[in-house]
Parts: C-alpha cells; sequence; structure tokens
C-alpha cells in the first residue's frame, strides 16, 4: 500500500509531474469485472503510466460596469418646470423637432456645430482635442422633447453628460454617460420642456477630437415616451402571524448523504466535479527551508504573491458530464470488526480508466507540497491498472438507503483501504524541517478516529467521452476531503508536516459539517461559490446545472466565464427592460454588489424599490418603475444603443465625521439618489448581498427564529420583531426571512422575485412582467416566456446548496519560511479576544452566533446542523440614521433584518482586486468601523460600547470579524 502512483491524480508528489504523450485507447471498454475481491497481496499494485497535466483554464474575471471619472461637475436634475407639463397627448409617434441654432465650445477644420444639425449624413462636428468639450443647441423658445439620437463618427464620446437650461447659464443634468460606445445613441423619454441642450464631454475615447455626424431631436410621442405603464395593485402582507402556516410535513430528501447499515456499517455518499489543479497548488512554487524553490517570500523574506492557484474555480463545461458520486463502506464500527476496511465505490457518468484514487497524505516526503499521498488503494482487479482502457463501466446510482452490491464491491474497479500506510519517521533537521530520520514506522490496521486524506481524478477516453456526445477533457483533478474513519466527511485545514490535512474543529464550522474548507490554492475570489462539503452525489449535478443558470446571460444565453456551451434555453428570456442580465452582474463572485462610490455612478448592480402611496395612504407600486427601476434597455431593433431614463445615479454624498476615544477619526458617508426620469414618493436602495448558506438559513424553524422575538424591548432597547408575509403561490401566511427586510418566505420566492425584478425575467410565481406592479394583474392569463418549473428549481437548489466558509481562527500548518496567505495568517488569541468584545458589545443580541436547523427542507445537507450565521433573522429599528420611506409588511422604513455575519471577512478577497464594495443595505459603509458606526435604534447600546472601545478591543473585535 505505501508504493505510490506516479499520476498526480494517484499520489505522485512535488508541484509537477512528469509528462508523457496522451494514452489512446482503440478497443472499446471491457465489460465490468465482477464484484468480487481479488486477495490481498505481498506485492504492491503496479505503477500507473504517467499522465500529462489537464490543461489549466483561467480564473474568469467578473464584468464591471465602467465607472464615471468623478471629474465631472456635479449637476441637480432639471425642477419641474423644465419637465414635461402633465396631460400632453403622447398617443401619436414623434415628430422631428429643428433646433434654431448650435454653438460649440470649439471647433476643427471647419467642422462647426452647425454640421451636427443639417441633415447631411458625411457633415459633422468636430472639437478641439480637448476632453472638456460641448456642443449646444438652442430650439428658440422652451420646447418639448421626447428623444434625441446623436450619430458618432468614430472619434466619440467615452464619458459625457446631457445637460438641459432655459437660460443658457444655469444648467441641469438630464442624462449621464460613463461608458459610450459610438455609433448610434439615443435617449428617449426625455420629458423635458426646455430651450437649450447640452452634450458635456467629460472623456474622449480617442486621442481625437469629439466629432458628431448628426443629433435629431423628437417630440415626445408614443414612440418615445413611457408614461404610466400599468395600473399598480397594493401588495398585500399579513398583519400579523396569528394564521401563520404550521411547518409542512418531514418528506425524505432529494438524495441522503450518510446511513448505517443493520450491522453498524457507516455508508457516505458525496459529489465530485473536475477541478484544475490541486488544493494546495497556489499561484506560487513553494518549498521548505532546503528543499527546493520557494516562491512566497523574496530574496528578503517578504511575502510575494505572483496570483492565485486554480483549484476552486470551475472547468469548462462543468456541467456537462464533470460530476460523479463517491462512496466510501466503513465497517469500522461493526461489531467484531478488528481490522476495519474502506470500500470506495465511484459512479461516473462515462466510462473511467482504473486506479484514479488517492489516499492520506504524504507527510513524510519534504518534496510533497502542492500534491502526492501515501497510497492507491487496492483496486478489486489488481490487473486494471496500468492498461490504457476505460476499463471502469457506468454504474447506476445506488438506491437510497442500500448498497449498490452486498459485498460494497460494485465491480473491479471497486477500491479497499485497509490499512495506514508504512511511512517514514520525522525529524526536524537543521533548518527546522521535519524530515525522514531513517528510521520507518510500519503500517498498521486502521482504528477509528483515523484521519485519511481522499482524492481521487477524472481518468477518461476520448472514445468514451464521445460515447456522451462530449468533445471536452479527459483529465481533472478533483476537491480534496477529510474523511475520519468511523465518523464520516469532515471539512479540513492544514496542519504539520507541511499542510497535512486535520479536521477543523467543531467551532469553526460556521456552515456545519457541510462547511467549506480552508483554500490554500489562493482562490478567494471562488471562496463564495462552493458546494457544501459533503454535497450529495447527484445533488453535486443539480448544483453546477444551478450554477450554470446562475452566470446565463437572460438575453443571448452566454456563460459569463470563457469556455462553456451557450445556453440556448435562455436565449431571449430577458424583458426590454433591466438592471442585469445575470445573476453574477450583481451578486459579484457570489458576495456582494459593487457599492455606490462616485457621483454618477448608475445603480444598476443595486436595486432601488420604488413606491408610490395612494390616496388611502397605502404604499403600492410606482406608476412608472414598479417595484423597482430596471435601469438598462435592449437595444432598438435596429442596433441603436437607447437609454430609455430609468436609471438612478449617485447624485451626491452625506458625510459627517466620528472621533474614537484613540483618535481615530471616521468619516460616514452615505450617498443621495437622482433618477433620470421621475423621483417616486418612495424608494429605497438595497444592495446585493452575499448568497453563501441561504439552504441553513432556510432550514432554520419557524419556532426557532419567533422564540427570539420580543412584545418589549429589553433592557438595552432591543426588541426583535417578525415579519410575515403571504406565499405568492399559495397565500398562506409564512414568516419572512430572506431579503433586507425579511420580506421573502423562502428560497424560491426570492429566486423568483430577483429574476422578476434585477434581469426582467418571468417565472411560474411571476408569469408577466406586469407583476412588477402589484398582484392585481399577476396571473396566468398573461404568460411570458421565462424560466421553466425545472430552471426555477435549479436555480433554487444551487442557492440553497452553496456553502459557508469555515472560520479562520485556527493556525495553519505554512511550513517554515513560507509566507502565509494573508487570509489564512491567523492570531487565535486576538480572535478569541475579539469574540469576547463582540459579547461585551452585545452585539450578539441581534447578530446571533449558533442555531440548530431543522429536518424540513429537501436538502440532506442543511438538515441537524448547528451553524453560526450570526443573525436572528428578525427586523430590528435601526434608527433615523439608516431609515428610508419603504414599508414592507412589519417592516418599517427604519426596520432592517439583521444581516448574518458568517464570512464577511472575506468581502474583498471575494470582490477581487481593484472591486469596491461596501456595507449595510446601500453599501454606504466602506469598513466594517463605519458599518458600526452608522448602527442607531435598537443597536444604539451597541454602538456606544463599540466607540468608547480602546484601540487594542477595537483592534481584535475587527479582527474577530474578519475570521468569520
Amino acid at each position: 500500500m505505501a508504493t505510490l502512483l506516479v499520476a498526480c491524480g494517484g499520489g505522485g508528489g512535488g508541484s509537477s509531474d512528469p509528462t508523457s504523450p496522451p494514452p489512446t485507447s482503440t478497443n472499446p471498454p471491457p465489460t465490468n469485472q465482477p464484484p468480487t475481491e481479488q486477495p490481498p497481496t505481498t506485492e504492491p499494485p503496479p505503477t500507473q503510466q504517467p499522465m500529462p497535466e489537464p490543461d489549466l483554464e483561467a480564473p474568469p474575471v467578473p464584468t464591471i460596469p465602467d465607472m464615471p471619472s468623478g471629474s465631472a461637475p456635479t449637476m441637480p436634475p432639471p425642477p419641474p418646470t423644465m419637465q414635461l407639463p402633465s396631460g400632453v397627448d403622447v398617443s401619436n409617434p414623434g415628430a422631428v423637432v429643428k433646433p434654431v441654432a448650435a454653438t460649440s465650445s470649439s471647433d476643427q477644420g471647419g467642422n462647426t456645430a452647425a454640421k451636427a444639425i443639417d441633415g447631411v449624413a458625411t457633415s459633422r462636428w468636430e472639437s478641439a482635442q480637448v476632453d472638456e468639450s460641448w456642443i449646444q443647441f438652442d430650439f428658440g423658445a422652451k420646447t418639448q422633447l421626447g428623444s434625441m439620437k446623436l450619430t458618432w463618427e468614430n472619434a466619440y464620446g467615452k464619458e459625457y453628460s446631457v445637460l438641459v437650461s432655459d437660460d443658457g447659464q444655469t444648467w441641469y443634468q438630464l442624462r449621464y454617460v460613463a461608458s459610450g460606445k459610438g455609433g448610434m445613441e439615443e435617449f428617449m423619454n426625455l420629458t423635458s420642456n426646455v430651450r437649450y441642450v447640452r452634450i458635456n464631454g467629460v472623456k474622449r475615447a480617442t486621442q481625437y477630437g469629439y466629432s458628431l455626424f448628426e443629433v435629431e431631436f423628437k417630440s415626445p410621442g408614443s414612440d418615445n415616451t413611457l408614461g404610466s405603464r400599468v395600473t399598480a395593485s397594493v401588495t398585500p402582507f399579513p398583519a400579523n402571524g396569528d394564521q401563520l402556516a404550521p411547518p409542512p410535513a418531514e418528506k425524505p430528501p432529494l438524495e441522503g448523504i450518510q446511513f448505517t447499515l443493520p450491522d453498524g456499517t457507516l455508508v457516505t455518499r458525496f459529489g465530485v466535479i473536475g477541478r484544475s489543479r490541486h488544493a494546495r497548488e497556489r499561484g506560487e512554487d513553494w518549498n521548505e527551508i532546503g528543499e527546493g524553490p520557494n516562491e512566497t517570500v523574496d530574496a528578503a523574506g517578504n511575502p510575494v504573491d505572483k496570483g492565485p492557484g486554480a483549484h476552486l474555480n470551475f472547468v469548462a463545461n462543468y456541467f456537462k458530464n464533470r460530476t460523479w458520486g463517491f462512496e466510501i463502506i466503513d465497517n469500522s464500527r461493526v461489531a467484531g470488526v478488528t481490522k476495519p476496511t474502506l470500500r470506495v465505490n465511484q459512479y461516473f457518468q462515462q466510462a473511467q480508466k482504473a486506479g484514479g484514487h488517492s489516499f492520506f497524505r504524504a507527510f513524510d516526503r519534504p518534496g510533497v507540497t502542492g500534491f502526492g499521498w501515501m497510497a492507491p488503494g487496492r483496486l478489486a482487479d489488481p490487473s486494471l491498472y496500468g492498461t490504457d482502457l476505460a476499463s471502469c463501466a457506468v454504474v447506476p446510482k445506488p438506491p437510497e438507503g442500500q448498497l449498490a452490491n452486498a459485498s460494497g464491491l460494485n465491480d473491479g474497479c471497486s477500491v479497499t483501504v485497509d490499512n495506514y500506510p508504512g511511512h517514514a519517521e520525522l525529524s526536524p533537521n537543521a533548518n527546522g524541517v521535519l524530515v525522514p530520520n531513517g528510521r520507518t514506522v510500519p503500517a498498521r490496521a486502521l482504528k477509528v478516529g483515523d484521519v485519511v486524506e481522499v482524492s481521487t481524478s477524472f481518468f477518461s477516453t476520448r472514445e468514451a467521452m464521445a460515447a456522451v456526445n462530449d468533445t471536452g477533457g479527459l483529465r481533472y483533478y478533483t476537491n480534496e476531503w477529510t474523511y475520519v474513519v468511523g465518523t464520516g466527511l469532515r471539512p479540513w485545514y492544514g496542519v504539520q508536516p507541511r499542510l497535512m490535512n486535520a479536521p477543523l474543529p467543531e467551532e469553526t464550522l460556521q456552515g456545519g459539517l457541510g462547511s467549506v474548507s480552508y483554500d490554500y490554492a489562493d482562490n478567494s475570489t471562488f471562496i463564495f461559490q462552493q458546494p457544501f462539503n459533503n454535497v450529495g452525489m447527484q445533488n453535486m449535478q443539480r448544483f453546477v446545472e444551478g450554477r450554470r443558470w446562475f452566470h446565463t446571460n437572460m438575453r443571448t444565453g452566454d456563460h459569463n466565464e470563457t469556455g462553456n456551451d451557450r445556453n440556448t434555453e435562455a436565449v431571449g428570456l430577458q424583458g426590454m427592460f433591466y438592471n442585469q442580465s445575470t445573476c453574477f452582474g450583481c451578486h459579484i463572485n457570489n458576495g456582494r454588489g459593487l457599492a455606490p462610490t462616485v457621483v454618477n455612478q448608475k445603480l444598476d448592480t443595486m436595486v432601488v424599490r420604488t413606491a408610490e402611496t395612494d390616496g388611502n395612504g397605502r404604499q403600492l407600486p410606482h406608476s412608472v418603475y414598479g417595484s423597482a427601476a430596471q435601469m438598462n434597455s435592449q437595444p432598438s431593433t435596429n442596433g441603436v444603443r437607447t437609454d430609455w431614463g430609468t436609471a438612478v445615479r449617485v447624485a451626491s454624498f452625506e458625510s459627517r465625521n466620528v472621533t474614537l476615544p484613540d483618535g481615530t477619526v471616521v468619516e460616514l458617508r452615505k450617498p443621495k439618489l437622482s433618477f433620470d426620469g421621475p423621483t417616486p414618493s418612495v424608494y429605497s436602495l438595497r444592495s446585493a448581498q452575499p448568497v453563501i448558506g441561504m439552504g441553513l438559513l432556510e432550514a432554520i424553524p419557524d419556532a426557532t427564529i419567533l422564540a427570539r422575538a420580543r412584545v418589549a424591548p429589553d433592557a438595552d432597547g432591543v426588541k426583535g420583531t417578525a415579519n410575515y408575509v403571504f406565499d405568492p403561490e399559495t397565500n398562506a401566511v409564512r414568516l419572512g426571512r430572506f431579503g433586507w427586510k425579511a420580506s421573502k418566505a423562502s428560497l424560491r420566492h426570492q429566486v423568483a422575485i430577483a429574476a422578476l425584478q434585477d434581469m426582467s425575467v418571468t417565472s411560474p410565481i411571476y408569469p408577466n412582467r406586469d407583476c412588477l406592479f402589484g398582484p392585481a394583474k399577476c396571473n396566468t392569463s398573461k404568460v411570458e416566456p421565462g424560466i421553466s418549473e425545472d430552471v426555477l428549481k435549479l436555480m433554487t437548489r444551487y442557492v440553497g446548496l452553496l456553502g459557508v466558509p469555515a472560520q479562520r481562527s485556527v493556525v495553519s500548518g505554512f511550513p517554515k519560511g513560507v509566507a502565509p496567505l494573508s487570509y489564512l495568517d491567523a492570531n487565535p488569541a486576538q480572535i478569541a479576544a475579539g469574540a469576547q468584545v463582540f459579547e461585551a458589545t452585545k452585539c450578539a443580541a441581534c447578530h446571533v452566533k449558533e442555531m440548530r436547523t431543522g429536518t424540513g427542507t429537501e436538502l440532506a445537507e442543511t438538515r441537524n446542523q448547528t451553524i453560526r450565521p450570526y443573525t436572528d433573522l428578525l427586523l430590528h429599528d435601526m434608527g433615523p440614521d439608516l431609515a428610508d420611506n419603504l414599508v414592507e409588511g412589519q417592516a418599517t422604513g427604519s426596520m432592517w433584518r439583521t444581516s448574518a455575519l458568517w464570512g464577511i471577512g472575506y468581502t474583498e478577497k471575494v470582490a477581487g482586486t481593484g472591486v469596491k464594495v461596501g456595507y449595510l443595505h446601500d453599501s454606504r459603509a466602506r469598513t466594517l468601523t463605519e458599518a458600526i458606526l452608522w448602527h442607531g435604534g435598537e443597536a444604539t447600546t451597541s454602538r456606544q460600547l463599540f466607540e468608547q472601545l480602546n484601540t487594542q478591543d477595537r483592534t481584535a473585535l475587527l479582527t474577530f470579524l474578519g475570521s468569520l
């Protein structure tokens, strides 16, 4: 068993494998071997031939919208006197309106401003080669305008504003363009009544001056003016929870992940997915002192970051034939068994080569850094080792609660692990590195509690892949797991020597037993995209298919990561108006949305909820925007880029300073908004939240949440209020738990409303886009194409299966001389001190550390888990500084649901370099310190205690939060 496979997936050491020409196979895979194990032999299994490394697929880069430069002067929106009067007839198409004159800040070569309105397609206005150039149009008197079309020459405006005036002196901003594309750009729904219009340049796209062939204006009409789209109706909420629906009857889960046979045999099943590289291969080669190159530090010993590894990103077409099931049958707790065995089966979607398993970290070899294991396991049919055939035929998934074969061995490709391998004894050398000392530790029988690192690989052939209609890769690595004999899978971290795997302590498992293990591949931008550590073998496939939809452009069907097949089912599902075309567009790397950072920034990676008040004082969706402003629009049929004036932007920032006892000055600022169109009387800016752990939050029983709600505030003013909602499908009263105001009852509800509001995509719950205007017209009498019931389930299950990273509060065993990854460089004493400060400042009154999930959900992975989300899922009045005027059920404008804090320390790492995200409901807080200092209302006592902390305690608290 101690003999090592040379192939990387089968136990090779070092940071790279020897390579050889890719194997070929001209024969069909043989029939499976009978499920009888070959007798043990003293001879080691044959060494498998080296395999080439799979292609390294670069991690995708999030697409971040172009941001304004911030250099343009701040301008107010037009006052009512410059807007279209009410009652204007727009039933007919708009007519061309000609300015009487055009002037500009400059012109070149006789290309004057007048040539932009002369009706000649080949003549043009050309400015001087200066960014701050402008062209202005005079209509001679106040004129009603509905649209403006710009036809640019190749030298176009990258960034510019559209201003209006009645006197040519005082200007107001009508529109702002931060990412001009040239060609034809059309501005609809101007709804203006003005004399002057100016295009004010901010940034040129080329080194030349601005160059406009033609500018055309039209009066307001049916082809360019929105007006009120649908008669809105009130979205009802229950007055209280008196009619709260009882919890659903418990049903069997979609699939089990662990069970025990009558004799005590423990069976653990989990899902596997192909990966590009191993779990300890970071962007820099690393070795211990004297044992090879170490690129993690420079010559002076300072940390070096050459980029991430490629372990947690997803390979091309990850959703297509690249997941499989893994089963460990463990008899260590069977009465009378003195020499336990682990029998291992895999359930692939296509035939595979034999021998891709690896077990036990090769901790006794100093050269083992990125990968390397001690044992390949013993194939039931050893003759299958070393062959270049896809000898392991597809085996159907096993039945629930039963073995596929009573022996535990499905075929000749099944594997047995029956001892802890012999290995070299280690002692420190002169450099303090643990190296072999010449003595050996003999192999021994397995025992309960042994820690086994489990890794496997994807070894297929071109013929086997062709049989499943797949022309993609043949060879992948996978995740690496820690299996504890007699117990099952456990999230892991690396300890000495050489980041050898060990189970993480219970108190670090924020997401229960499915918590995401520590990441030693420097892939932190992907840490929020991982499934549960113990995800089921079939749920893994559901997870990746749901992920595909989460990353799919709902207009084009394209995946936002290169190399993936187009999702033809998604083509054309998006409506005319939308914010983003993919879920990922708002939830950056499954984390928070882009924060408001600069004046004139369009807030289309956030949500602006909109409403108006009827004659009875009730809030209902806004007559133009509906329940949320959708800020972008599809191009016109002739490809003209159109702006319909539905965007919401940062108008300015309000700020004030807070001085802490040690003299630290903290600036608190919040964005003020401006609407390109009418300003609603009621609106609320909402940031995208991280989507991790939502399946676990859904699994918390109602009673657990309600038990923390109070009728009256406690001594510190903390109350906690439950929100109640009507189920949009059954009309039953449900407890709200998702969204900033806990106004969504379930993940299904949350996914469907986000698809509608953010991406303009309908679903079985919201069958048409009129649903944005309330329930009166949200019925099946009008069904517009959208995601199907199957897709809604996939997306809901994907979100439900997203795991939560384990808390990073224990020290990893980075070898001597190797720089720790910054987010794994834990200081346990300071973190523990910060946890005490967290309690002392009474943060835990709302951010409840620990809860227990129930058994009511369909996902076994979320059942009966002790989780540490740091939320009570209740509403709390946060005071006037955090208030807006939008009401949702029990949630008044100042009431917000307690945000979960798990994963909060990863916020900036997940966002990626150069991406600014924020905290609180509108992302106003740029740091956690700012976020805490904004707390008021029920959190006033906690904020005041925080303000009084000395530097040491404040640092400890922030370090603790950073570890979550």
